[in-house]
């Protein structure tokens, strides 16, 4: 008997919710930052900006600056050391930990029990609602879910407070339901030791009839190759023959798209990217053939976005969701109901559309490469490899990638670092295509390389097999949502992985 169909009645009122998106963008994302001032009003935050006095999105816009982390770090502080409504009403408990700013190794964004609810258990809601919508046929809910899990501490001496992981804190606090259908075993998922928790996942869930799997994709990946090697099975879904969808998030899937197809050869499993971040839950891929994600904009998050050629000016222009221009990159700019105030999270989007609103995540504002004015971003990263591997038969497992400035020839380039898991048929004909498929896709980097004169040809560097692995391990950050830094105007992560390369 498949259950997933009578399952399914519980998601039919968000499947229809999310349809209003294609005609009520403004209406509902001006209740959403309306919701946000009223109830923060009370706190020191809304105190301080007049939250009381705010009629509209040009009076939101007048009572408050954009901020970054470093401008809210000091009230989150003390919302850490337990004291209460400050940037939200009531004590915030829970914290998750993200990686660092230029002052600081390590973020820590408070996640309120309203973000918990009108957020990120929103996004996990919604992602089964439109996956349930495209693939009528599932039988999602007659197995089991394989979730990974990062971990969680103490934080502080703050009674019952803790910091760690998003997707710790989303499992610690998980509706008990969710616990009949979820393996590994809380227990296991909230390990700290990733290496110990890789092996005991793939042990705990190998026998069980998994039909949907959840996570980062470079640590799922790391989960599943320990999966086959304990069956001693060739491909997943001989261990797994309902499994049906991975829900990802986290990093782009483009570097892991061909190891996963090769895993997994089952015609219909089905990929579905979510985009979760510690500060909230923001759009999720609602059509299998657009690879598009569509911006959920009836959550506890209100949005704003500064192009990127404002980002540097002293006072940009900052516009709503209604303002953006269609195939512009911008910064986003989020309130949400955990208290971060037009809080620039330090990602870029790209828009493809509206009504609905979707978009393409094209980067971080501060990862990218415009060290000689070629600004180079992610997205244009990820498709200039996706090319090179297509065409030389290479998988790439990770990569990161650096200026190097002038050196005595006065010489300048970009460095790549890259580890792969199927090597190129030519590590010279890979450097190759992705130099000229860079160029095809950005024109300032094309004009830096006209005749060599700025910029030279790319340097290719073979990163050993677990490099990368080794560099997080040593950074403590092996496993949860930790990822590789992908692009940067600084030398400092590829030189020690470089030191470790040797």
């Amino acid at each position: 008997m498949n259950f997933t169909p009578l399952v399914g009645l519980y998601f039919a009122s968000r499947q229809k919710a999310v349809e209003h998106y294609n005609n009520q963008a403004e209406q509902l994302q001006m209740n959403v930052m309306r919701r946000l001032v009223q109830k923060a009003s009370q706190t020191e935050w809304g105190s301080t900006h007049h939250f009381g006095q705010i009629k509209s999105y040009e009076d939101f816009a007048k009572s408050m600056s954009v901020n970054s982390y470093e401008e809210l770090k000091g009230y989150i502080d003390r919302m850490r050391h337990g004291e209460k409504d400050i940037l939200w009403p009531g004590q915030v408990i829970w914290y998750a930990k993200s990686s660092g700013t230029t002052n600081d190794k390590s973020k820590f964004i408070p996640v309120s029990k309203d973000c918990l609810q009108d957020t990120h258990y929103m996004g996990g809601t919604d992602s089964v609602a439109l996956y349930l919508k495209q693939n009528p046929k599932s039988r999602l809910f007659n197995g089991r879910a394989l979730i990974l899990g990062g971990s969680h501490a103490p934080n502080y001496n703050v009674s019952k407070s803790l910091v760690g992981d998003l997707s710790a804190i989303l499992i610690e606090n998980i509706n008990p339901l969710v616990n009949l259908i979820r393996v590994p075993k809380k227990e296991t998922a909230l390990l700290s030791d990733f290496e110990i928790k890789r092996d005991r996942i793939a042990r705990e869930t190998m026998d069980k009839n998994v039909t949907n799997i959840s996570g980062v994709p470079s640590w799922m990946l790391s989960v599943l190759n320990r999966v086959m090697e304990l069956t001693g099975k060739q491909h997943l879904n001989e261990v797994w023959p309902n499994l049906e969808v991975f829900f990802h998030g986290g990093v782009a899937f483009t570097p892991y798209r061909e190891q996963y197809r090769q895993l997994i050869q089952n015609p219909d499993m089905h990929y579905m990217e979510t985009y979760n971040a510690s500060e909230g839950f923001f759009g999720i891929q609602s059509d299998f053939s657009d690879p598009a994600l569509e911006l959920m904009i009836d959550y506890g998050v209100f949005y704003e976005f500064i192009a990127m050629d404002e980002l540097e000016k002293e006072n940009p222009t900052v516009v709503p969701l209604t303002g953006v221009e269609i195939g512009k990159n911008y910064a986003m700019v989020i309130s949400t109901s955990s208290g971060l105030w037009r809080y620039l999270i330090g990602d870029t989007v790209k828009f493809t559309q509206k009504d609905p609103y979707k978009f393409i995540i094209t980067g971080r504002t501060k990862s990218f490469i415009n060290a000689f004015g070629e600004e180079l971003i992610v997205d244009n990263a990820e498709k200039g490899l996706a090319k090179a591997c297509a065409e030389t038969g290479a998988q790439v497992q990770e990569y990161t990638a650096a200026p190097i400035f002038m050196d005595t020839h006065a010489k300048c380039r970009h460095q790549w670092l890259i580890e792969f898991s199927t090597m190129p048929d030519s590590i010279e004909k890979f450097a190759e295509i992705l130099d000229k498929t860079l160029q095809e896709l950005n024109s300032d980097y094309e004009a830096k390389r006209y005749k060599d004169i700025t910029l030279q040809h790319l340097e290719l560097v073979v990163a050993r097999k677990g490099l990368f692995n080794d560099w997080l391990k040593m950074k403590g950050k092996l496993g949860g949502q930790h990822k590789v830094p992908r692009l940067n105007n600084s030398r400092t992560h590829i030189e020690e992985l470089l030191k470790l390369n040797q």
